[in-house]
């Protein structure tokens, strides 16, 4: 597989990384946890830990839509990881955010990306991984 990389071209690199990156943590998840998040609901999680969004401000940050979002949160709150509440001085808004059992979740989540990128940094080391996330996060000036 690594060998067809090479053939790639950037834009399609970052995506196959991407998707390698998300399988293995899905796959480590799944195989240390009988709860089962999916990418998109790890997305919604990572917008409400430590905050209190409304479900349309979520909604846009994702680019998921309305009413998918709306699905996730349902299934996030049914598995106990968020609550959802009403917005202060907004009858339509609503806010999210994470229950105990949410926060306890995405802190395991956080542990799994934070040994993924050690195992990343072993093998390419450490000042060539600062590059490569400083040139992903540098502006691309591409909107």
């Amino acid at each position: 597989m690594m060998s067809d990389l090479f053939h790639l071209d950037v834009i399609d690199l970052i995506s196959e990384r991407h998707l390698m990156l998300r399988g293995k943590i899905e796959e480590y998840w799944n195989d240390n946890s009988e709860l089962r998040v999916s990418n998109s609901e790890w997305f919604i999680l990572a917008k409400v830990y430590k905050k209190s969004p409304t479900i349309a401000s979520i909604s846009k940050s994702v680019d998921i839509t309305r009413q998918a979002t709306h699905k996730l949160v349902k299934g996030l709150e049914s598995k106990g990881l968020v609550e959802v509440q009403q917005a202060e001085g907004n009858k339509k808004e609503k806010t999210l955010s994470l229950t105990e059992l949410g926060i306890e979740n995405y802190e395991r989540y956080l542990s799994i990306k934070e040994n993924l990128m050690n195992q990343i940094i072993a093998t390419i080391g450490e000042e060539k991984f600062t590059i490569l996330k400083d040139i992903l996060a540098s502006d691309w000036k591409i909107e």
